[in-house]
């Protein structure tokens, strides 16, 4: 006997008991367990809490503040480099900045780009996850995981407890048939000294600003 027909024989076996109907068509009941919550921390605190665990600059501001927190989370800007943003993200800074126009430009020129801005679909305060849908105001995924500093802007009615409950949101709001991005901190690997590595598999700096 060969090892794929000793492989087959054991898938056979397993599946003897089955029957003729379509497994796919079997119903299958699933909720999700209750949520966890946040302990003693308010959704937005314990969000806050969490992205900063992940070495992120978080920065929390009021709407009306919103476009001086963003120039300054994005520090000096070379007028050459440019900054990433879209149409929406604009009209929320509203202020002097050197944009820069993602016409499908080259990784190259993503590269070079000072910083990118953009909104979150949703914010997870249990994790402290950001997921970008790059609908509106999020532009495409290389345009987001390419430049070494992104700037985000995550409102604080955007942020829930848990994974389950973005999912769900994601859910209601039709999100989740898009690819999504789902950040938890600036990028970061470690080879096997354990030396940690930032910016090897998307921006180097996140700076997360929660609108309250």
């Amino acid at each position: 006997m060969t090892a794929r027909e000793e492989i087959l024989g054991r898938v056979r076996a397993a599946l003897a008991d089955i029957g003729d109907r379509d497994i796919a068509e079997t119903p299958v009941p699933w909720t999700y367990g209750r949520a966890v919550g946040t302990g003693e921390l308010a959704v937005v605190d314990r969000f806050a809490e969490r992205v900063a665990d992940y070495r992120a600059d978080v920065r929390r501001c009021a709407a009306a503040d919103l476009g001086a927190t963003v120039r300054a989370a994005l520090g000096p800007i070379d007028p050459a480099a440019g900054v990433l943003g879209d149409r929406v993200v604009r009209d929320l800074v509203s202020g002097p900045l050197p944009w820069l126009d993602d016409e499908r430009l080259s990784p190259y020129r993503l590269d070079a780009a000072a910083a990118v801005v953009t909104t979150a679909t949703v914010g997870i305060a249990n994790t402290g996850t950001i997921v970008l849908d790059h609908g509106p105001g999020q532009g495409r995924r290389a345009a987001t995981l390419v430049p070494d500093v992104h700037v985000c802007v995550v409102h604080a009615a955007r942020i829930v407890d848990d994974v389950p409950a973005a999912v769900a949101r994601l859910r209601t709001i039709g999100a989740h048939v898009r690819p999504l991005t789902w950040i938890s901190g600036p990028s970061a690997t470690s080879d096997i000294e354990l030396d940690r590595v930032e910016g090897v598999h998307g921006p180097r700096s996140l700076r997360v600003i929660v609108v309250e």
